[in-house]
C-alpha cells in the first residue's frame, strides 16, 4: 500500500509540474505576444536618430529611452528571432505602435524624409528658396553649391558654369539633414534619366538652353514646339532673340531684378540680354521639363518669327506671326484685350 501510494504521489507531482511548466510557457507566450503586438509609445511625436554603425543594443536602448518601445530586451529578442539588418537614419514615431512594427520600420529603412518639389521652369534662385523653406540650409549655401558642383554635368555640358538647367523638375524626398552636396546629384541623376528617355545625347547645352527659354515663355504644352520654332527661325536669320525671360535672368544674377521689366533693363548690358547680344544666352535660364526639352529637340516647322506670349495675353494663348506688321497688330490686340480685362 505504501509503495502504491508513493507512486500516486509521484505521478501527481509530475502532473502538477507539467501543468506548472505549461502555464508558465503560456504566460511567457502571452507576455511575449503582449510585448510584441500591443501598441506602445507616446502620444506626442518621438524622434530617434540612429547613427551609422550603431549596434543593435544601442538602437534598442535609444528606442526605449525615447519611449517608443516598452523594453529593449524585447526588441533584442525580436532582432535575434528575425535576424534582420537595422538601418541608420532619422525615424519619427507619431503614435503608439506595436514593437513588431517599430522593428520592421527600422529593418526596411523607413526613415523620415522631407518633400522638396521643383516645378517646371523654376530657376536656381527659385529652387534655393524652396530648399531653405524646407529646412535644408540657407539659400545662399545652395546657390554656391549650384556653381561649385557644375562638374556633375561636365560630360554633358563641358562649358557649364553652374547646374542651372540640370536640376530636373520633380518632387524629391530627402533626409532632414541632407546637404546641397547630397541634394544636387539626385536632381542631376533625374535629369540624366529624362535625357535618356528623350534620346538627348548631343548638343545638350544648346538644347537645354533653348528649352529653358521655351519653358518660361508659355505654360501651354501644345504651343511649346511653336515657340521653339520662333527662336530657331530667328537664330537661322541671325536675328536677336529678344527673349525677356533671359534678360530677367541676367538681372537676377547681378541682383538687379526689380520685379518688373523696364526699358532701362532692356538697355542694360548683361551676357543674358538677348536684345543686345545675338544667339542663345550663355546657358539655361531655368530648369525645363520634358515637354520643353522635347520641343527644343523637335521644334515645329513654321515661318514664325514673332509671338505674343500666352502668359501676357488675357486670352490665354500665344499669338504667332511671320511678319512684323502682323506682330504689331497682335500686340495692339493684346493691349486692347488687356485694357478690357482691367489691366494696364
Amino acid at each position: 500500500m505504501t509503495s502504491r501510494g508513493s507512486r500516486k504521489k509521484k505521478g501527481s507531482r509530475t502532473v502538477n509540474l507539467l501543468l506548472t511548466i505549461l502555464l508558465a510557457a503560456l504566460a511567457a507566450v502571452g507576455v511575449a505576444g503582449w510585448m510584441i503586438l500591443v501598441p506602445y509609445g507616446r502620444q506626442s511625436e518621438a524622434i530617434v536618430d540612429i547613427a551609422p554603425g550603431s549596434s543593435a543594443v544601442l538602437i534598442a536602448r535609444q528606442l526605449e529611452e525615447a519611449g517608443v518601445i516598452r523594453s529593449r530586451y524585447a526588441f533584442d529578442g525580436m532582432r535575434l528571432f528575425e535576424r534582420g539588418t537595422l538601418r541608420a537614419g532619422e525615424y519619427r514615431f507619431s503614435q503608439p505602435l506595436p514593437l513588431i512594427e517599430v522593428y520592421e520600420r527600422i529593418a526596411r529603412g523607413d526613415v523620415f524624409t522631407i518633400a522638396l518639389t521643383v516645378p517646371e521652369g523654376a530657376n536656381c534662385f527659385d529652387v534655393a528658396a524652396r530648399v531653405q523653406a524646407a529646412g535644408f540650409g540657407s539659400s545662399q549655401a545652395f546657390l554656391e553649391a549650384v556653381v561649385s558642383q557644375a562638374g556633375l554635368v561636365a560630360d554633358l555640358d563641358p562649358g557649364a558654369k553652374s547646374l542651372e538647367g540640370y536640376l530636373f523638375p520633380d518632387t524629391y524626398r530627402f533626409s532632414p539633414k541632407a546637404s546641397p552636396d547630397e541634394i544636387l546629384p539626385v536632381m542631376v541623376r533625374r535629369f540624366r534619366s529624362a535625357a535618356a528617355q528623350l534620346g538627348l545625347r548631343e548638343n545638350v547645352h544648346d538644347v537645354v538652353t533653348l528649352a529653358s527659354l521655351v519653358e518660361r515663355e508659355t505654360a501651354v504644352r501644345g504651343e511649346r514646339p511653336l515657340v521653339a520654332s520662333v527662336y530657331v527661325n530667328r537664330l537661322k536669320k541671325k536675328m536677336p532673340l529678344m527673349a525677356d525671360p533671359a534678360v530677367i535672368y541676367g538681372l537676377e544674377l547681378k541682383g538687379l531684378w526689380r520685379g518688373s521689366l523696364y526699358q532701362s533693363d532692356l538697355d542694360r548690358d548683361t551676357a543674358y540680354n538677348t536684345y543686345l547680344h545675338p544667339g542663345l544666352p550663355p546657358g539655361p535660364i531655368d530648369n525645363p521639363g520634358i515637354p520643353s526639352l522635347r520641343a527644343a529637340m523637335q521644334p515645329a516647322e513654321t515661318d514664325y518669327l514673332y509671338f505674343v506670349a500666352a502668359g501676357d495675353n488675357p486670352q490665354g494663348r500665344s499669338l504667332f506671326s511671320d511678319t512684323l506688321d502682323q506682330h504689331t497688330r497682335n500686340v495692339d490686340g493684346y493691349r486692347r484685350a488687356l485694357k478690357r480685362s482691367g489691366g494696364r
